[in-house]
């Protein structure tokens, strides 16, 4: 039997806050899907893309020693993904709430179509369409661990 595992808060930084732990040195992970970054991106240098069906495999070639700020289309998925990496023995790490939603309507730069990126989200992320991935949903029954999709 799993003992249960408590974790802190996660470290939640908006849009500005980011971008100054990203000039401090911080790499910006993106755990969306390839489809929906085709359609809107990080415009800043050095961005990881680390999909969430993925992270489970991958998770290991993020560095331990600097800061990662973990972000998606609105926060929910990348906030997910904190806690994973959180479990996993990672401390340096933080979701940046609002996702490139809340970037955008910032002004910060990104390439693409902001209205199309996010019409993709549900179909694209790990919980849309009728393919559910462990890691962001329970895989035994394939049902987002919040009780609704990423």
């Amino acid at each position: 039997m799993n003992a249960r595992v408590e974790l802190p808060p996660a470290r939640e930084v908006c849009p500005t806050t980011t971008r100054r732990l990203l000039a401090e040195g911080a790499l910006l992970v993106d755990v969306r899907e390839i489809a929906e970054v085709a359609q809107v991106a990080f415009d800043v240098p050095g961005v990881l893309l680390m999909p969430m069906s993925e992270l489970e495999q991958r998770f290991a070639e993020l560095p331990r020693d600097r800061d990662l700020v973990l972000v998606c289309q609105v926060g929910e998925r990348s906030l997910k993904a904190t806690y994973f990496l959180m479990y996993q023995g990672y401390t340096k790490v933080a979701n940046m709430a609002g996702g490139i939603s809340k970037w955008a309507r910032k002004g910060f730069p990104i390439k693409g179509d902001l209205a199309a990126g996010a019409a993709s989200n549900i179909s694209a992320s790990c919980c849309g369409g009728t393919t559910a991935s462990p890691a962001c949903c329970d895989g035994a029954s394939a049902v987002p661990v919040s009780g609704k999709c990423c």
